[in-house]
C-alpha cells in the first residue's frame, strides 16, 4: 500500500492520508518507561476523533501541566483509548524488547473500537489483527501516536508518584524510576525495592554489592 504525505501536512498528515486511502479509524500506540529501571512499562493506544487537538505533541516535548491538560482533552474527545501496564517482574521475565511489543499489542487489543489501521512508535508489532506501520519517532510526526504517548506518560507518572508514598527513599516522584544520579544514590544506599527491574545492570550490581 502506498500513500503520499505532503511535507507540510503537519501532525495529522498520516491520519488524513490514511483516511483518503479508506482507513478512517487510525489508532496510534506508544509506550512510556522503557528506559526506566523501576516501575511498570505502560503503553497507550488512541483513535482520535475528527477535531484537531490544539497543542498536541510528543509527550517528551511537553511540560507536565501541558500533558495533564491534553490527557483530559484526549480522553474526552477520542473515539477510543486505552492504557495497559506491564509489571517490573514481567519486564524482567520477557526482556524489555518483547515486553515493549507486548505492551503495544495489548493496548491496541484493549481499544473499545476496532481500528482500520495502526501506527506504532518505533517497532513493528505483529498480531494486531489490522494493517500497521512502524514509525521512527512516530510520537513527533503522527497525531494518534502523540496522543498515545501522552496517555502512557501521564498514566505512568501518576503510578510512580503513588509509589513514592510507599518507597519514599527513592524519590520516584522526581525521576519516575529512570536511572538518574538521585535514583542511583538511593539504590546504592538501601538496595532495590519491590518495583525495581532486577535484571537491569545497575540494579543487579547493587544486589551483588549487598551480598558481599
Amino acid at each position: 500500500m502506498a500513500f503520499v504525505i505532503r511535507r507540510a501536512a503537519g501532525l495529522y498528515g498520516y491520519e488524513r492520508a490514511l483516511a483518503r486511502a479508506g482507513f478512517v479509524r487510525v489508532a496510534g500506540a506508544d509506550e512510556a518507561g522503557r528506559g526506566a529501571c523501576a516501575g511498570p512499562l505502560v503503553a497507550g493506544a488512541c483513535i482520535l476523533g475528527s477535531r484537531a487537538i490544539e497543542g498536541l505533541d510528543d509527550s517528551k516535548k511537553l511540560t507536565a501541566p501541558a500533558r495533564e491538560r491534553l490527557y483530559d482533552i484526549i480522553t474526552k474527545r477520542a473515539v477510543a483509548w486505552s492504557v495497559v501496564s506491564i509489571s517490573p517482574a514481567e519486564c524482567d521475565a520477557l526482556g524489555m524488547h518483547v515486553a515493549n511489543l507486548e505492551a503495544l499489542r495489548r493496548a491496541v487489543w484493549r481499544l473499545g473500537v476496532q481500528p482500520d489501521f495502526v501506527l506504532t512508535d518505533g517497532f513493528s508489532v505483529d498480531g494486531l489483527g489490522q494493517p500497521s506501520l512502524a514509525m521512527w519517532k512516530g510520537d513527533a510526526v503522527a497525531a494518534s501516536v502523540a496522543a498515545a504517548s501522552i496517555l502512557a506518560k501521564v498514566t505512568r507518572d501518576r503510578i510512580m508518584a503513588d509509589y513514592h508514598a510507599d518507597y519514599p527513599d527513592y524519590r520516584f516522584d522526581v525521576h519516575k524510576g529512570y536511572c538518574t544520579k538521585l535514583h542511583q544514590d538511593a539504590l546504592d544506599a538501601v538496595g532495590p525495592c519491590a518495583i525495581h527491574r532486577l535484571k537491569w545492570d545497575n540494579v543487579a550490581r547493587t544486589i551483588r554489592l549487598g551480598e558481599l
